[in-house]
């Protein structure tokens, strides 16, 4: 159904955990794709042995590297993004099936919505270790956030064709920072308009766990390189773009120009001239 890509840099027993997730609570199959990163804490050995598809680094190419060199071995019309500290609560996938059987078109951009480290805030574990599973499958039914518009989160699925066309995450935001609206941004200029958060797509994100760029984390500024080369902030952008977390209603209309707008404007520009000296 999908291929499922996931980097992950010596993070064992998040990677056996999201794995596992998949694994108990997905309706269809689906195609794990992985790129490990160094693996010198056993993660290369157990995707290895589980015989799933992977790319591999003998050094941390951090995120946008990682995701873009894994996705060149999807063979499935969907690619969703994951973290490898996600895990996946039951009907994700069909949930998903449904919501692009509705759509009826290639144009979108769809994600879960997070519990925990996300809108929903209900504790089951602040680690892999200490995950209170049966808490978390006995409750996550009635934890609800909405359907919400502008979604620029992981995980998320778009169609192999759009993925593609926009060569997903540009690796100029290395280690990964901003790379997340800069690929919305891309979507947005091919005229895609749904991005949707779907409140019945549920995951438990531990949060501050992926290590993929924990190392690299402070060498690059993403906010500055995104006004660098969109010429506007990713808060611009989410808010009067994406209108990001207001209910879902369906394709985001044209940008509403009035005067907060252009105040805005006039401030990402004041901060454009400012960096660029």
């Amino acid at each position: 159904m999908f291929s499922i890509v996931i980097p992950s840099f010596n993070n064992l027993g998040y990677l056996k955990l999201c794995v596992a997730s998949l694994k108990k609570n997905s309706f269809f199959k689906h195609e794990l794709i992985f790129h490990i990163n160094n693996s010198s804490d056993g993660s290369l050995d157990f995707i290895k042995s589980k015989k799933y598809k992977f790319t591999y680094s003998h050094k941390n190419t951090v995120l946008c590297l990682a995701v873009n060199q894994a996705s060149t071995k999807a063979s499935t019309n969907y690619i969703l993004y994951s973290h490898d500290d996600i895990y996946f609560l039951p009907s994700w996938d069909q949930v998903l099936k449904k919501e692009i059987n509705l759509l009826n078109n290639d144009l979108f951009y769809l994600s879960g919505v997070m519990i925990n480290e996300g809108p929903i805030k209900f504790n089951c574990g602040s680690n892999f270790k200490d995950l209170d599973e049966n808490k978390l499958l006995t409750n996550y039914k009635n934890l609800n956030f909405y359907d919400f518009q502008g979604s620029y989160f992981a995980p998320h699925v778009i169609h192999k064709k759009l993925w593609d066309k926009v060569c997903v995450f540009s690796e100029e935001f290395n280690p990964g920072d901003a790379s997340d609206p800069d690929l919305v941004m891309k979507l947005w200029k091919n005229c895609v308009r749904i991005f949707k958060g779907i409140n019945e797509f549920k995951v438990y994100h531990f949060g501050s766990t992926t290590t993929i760029k924990r190392e690299n984390m402070f060498k690059n500024n993403g906010n500055r390189i995104f006004l660098k080369k969109w010429r506007i902030t990713p808060r611009f952008f989410r808010k009067y773009y994406l209108r990001g977390f207001s209910i879902f209603e369906g394709f985001l209309p044209e940008l509403r120009k009035n005067i907060f707008y252009f105040f805005d404007l006039l401030v990402c520009k004041l901060k454009l001239f400012f960096k660029l000296k």
